[in-house]
């Protein structure tokens, strides 16, 4: 029994930028997808590694599996379990004077993603894959490198299933140093090619929050500068694009500037840059620095 899995069809989307930065990325990770090897991006929240993973499995032109990192996944939730059984029982009254009956009971096999992705040739996404336990991934190995995916005997008696040759992946990723995030063994790393990426430069930053936001340019550029300088005063790169894409998103709405005089403004820059210790004030001083 094979249960029927959603597949994404990838389009691309009117606010994806492509700048010089992002298409080197893009060709290089294209790259070594068509040479056949996974590809891992590895960086800090808000760098865009979802939305770039998706624009490659896009540019494949495959039907996308997509599965998020969880710290309760085991090996069974990537390849697939037993569920339920299915049950048959055959009663022959045929002679009234003798009862005959048979009855079996059948396990049923359900594929998960891994399974279905690698049966078939799609794209797998497997995002913040290293939230998940480091034994979870562990089938992976083989896929990765043997092309082979180990399945219970209980599988229609199969013990192992050849990966198809179309088949591909795109793992992401945050530092180690994020809370929930597991250490990768090394053994998995070692068959990817992981791309590191950072934050974007200041002009793709600027294109980004535009584009998903509708505001002007010149109101984008000076949110961005100052949420940049903010990233430069935190230690752990924050505050992400997120945050300028979110101050800009809500001065449209509410028919704000970005102006040291505008209310709208202060208050929602003190609302999303607050969040991580930063004092109003300090964040308004900041603004003025800025804005004068």
């Amino acid at each position: 029994m094979e249960r029927m899995q959603t597949l994404l069809q990838v389009e691309p989307g009117d606010d994806f930028i492509i700048t010089p930065s992002i298409q080197n990325i893009c060709k290089r990770a294209m790259a070594y997808l068509e040479a056949g090897y996974p590809v891992h991006l590895s960086g800090p929240t808000g760098t865009g590694k979802t939305t770039l993973a998706l624009h490659l499995a896009k540019l494949r032109s495959r039907p996308v599996m997509l599965i998020f990192g969880d710290e309760e996944f085991g090996s069974s939730d990537l390849v697939g379990s037993e569920k339920g059984v299915l049950s048959r029982r055959l009663v022959d009254n045929y002679i009234h004077s003798v009862l005959r009956t048979e009855e079996s009971i059948i396990p049923q096999w359900v594929d998960q993603r891994l399974t279905t992705a690698c049966r078939y040739g799609h794209t797998l996404i497997y995002d913040e894959f290293s939230r998940s336990r480091p034994e979870a991934n562990n089938v992976l190995l083989a896929v990765l490198e043997e092309g082979l995916l180990s399945l219970p005997e209980t599988r229609y008696r199969e013990s192992y299933m050849q990966v198809h040759p179309e088949f591909r992946a795109v793992f992401t990723s945050n530092p180690q140093e994020y809370a929930g995030v597991y250490k990768t063994q090394d053994a998995l790393l070692d068959r990817m090619i992981t791309i590191h990426l950072d934050h974007h430069d200041k002009e793709t930053e600027i294109a980004i929050t535009q584009a998903k936001s509708g505001i002007e340019k010149k109101e984008a550029e000076k949110i961005v500068d100052i949420v940049r300088k903010l990233r430069c005063m935190h230690e752990n790169s924050w505050p992400s694009i997120r945050a300028s894409i979110m101050i800009a998103r809500i001065l449209v709405l509410q028919k704000g500037k970005a102006r040291i005089d505008d209310s709208i403004f202060l208050e929602t820059c003190s609302d999303i840059l607050g969040s991580n210790g930063f004092a109003n004030k300090d964040i308004t001083e900041l603004i003025r620095k800025e804005l004068r």
